[in-house]
């Protein structure tokens, strides 16, 4: 496969984009912060075969970061990076710098509500603004038909849909499947700070995610299941910031009177240093799949 072509102005990449979709090409758009994993390579996957030509981004956006969150340690390696991507068929990696995506005098953001609010929301004040302003400059930058992101980060994905649809953004938000280690841990860039002994007690997150999905096949209470799941992590040392089961389009509460679906698991947590989410979309319990 050829090496991809690194881009690192937005002009250029508009141009080379809009090139391409004039002579009748489907453009495929991973967007990410680098530190590939089979995670990432899965995206650009499904976009090879959706689409004729794929773009990903490497940028460490600082506008999602809080104050004392990891910016700065946040794992960086463009070269392996673009290595890894040149096996799975990228056509352009868009690589700006900072100053390119947000100039200085740059005063302007996007302000998120709606599923934004909860959850991440809350424990993470600005975030979300962070993710809309930077996805939608990327978008501006590389005006594809489809956007691809991975299930584990489902809340973002929800800002992210919302935002197209308020907005009037021509492309097409696509979810793919959360990609796993066999050990069943969810691909993560952090999971590179995990110790061995803190990744033994991750497994407990997809464990637990498994348990109380087995649970709520079997009709237990919406209240018992979230005690038992936090019970199972905090058995381990698992530091919890939230293990909820709630509407997975709203993530509102799900009434016990009237457990609808579509309903998903939300957790984060912390295994020593590290905090990691995860999550698991739950069938309906009146189909088979339960």
């Amino acid at each position: 496969m050829p090496t991809p072509l690194i881009v690192r102005k937005r002009a250029e990449m508009r141009n080379l984009i809009l090139t391409n979709r004039a002579s009748g090409k489907r453009i495929g758009f991973v967007p990410t912060m680098g530190s590939l994993h089979q995670g990432h390579t899965s995206l650009v996957e499904h976009a090879t075969a959706e689409c004729d030509d794929v773009i990903t981004s490497i940028f460490v956006n600082p506008s999602q970061f809080g104050p004392d969150e990891d910016y700065k340690e946040y794992p960086r390696d463009l070269h392996a990076d673009v290595h890894l991507l040149a096996q799975h068929g990228v056509r352009w990696v868009f690589a700006p710098d900072v100053q390119e995506m947000f100039p200085p005098g740059d005063s302007t953001r996007v302000e998120v509500s709606g599923p934004a609010k909860p959850y991440e929301g809350t424990l993470r004040p600005g975030h979300f603004s962070g993710v809309a302003t930077v996805v939608l400059r990327l978008l501006q930058s590389a005006p594809a038909h489809k956007i691809y992101f991975g299930a584990k980060d489902w809340q973002q994905i929800l800002v992210v849909r919302q935002m197209v649809r308020d907005l009037g953004v021509d492309v097409e938000v696509v979810t793919c499947p959360t990609v796993r280690d066999k050990d069943g841990l969810a691909m993560s860039s952090r999971n590179t700070y995990l110790s061995e002994t803190d990744r033994e007690q991750a497994l407990t997150i997809y464990s637990s995610l498994q348990q109380a999905k087995k649970h709520w096949c079997n009709g237990i209470a919406i209240n018992k299941i979230e005690k038992d799941l936090k019970t199972m992590l905090s058995a381990k040392k698992i530091q919890i910031e939230y293990a909820d089961i709630v509407d997975a389009e709203s993530l509102q509460k799900i009434p016990e009177s009237n457990p609808s679906t579509p309903a998903i698991i939300l957790i984060a947590c912390r295994v020593g240093s590290t905090r990691l989410i995860d999550n698991l979309l739950l069938p309906s319990q009146t189909l088979s799949s339960c």
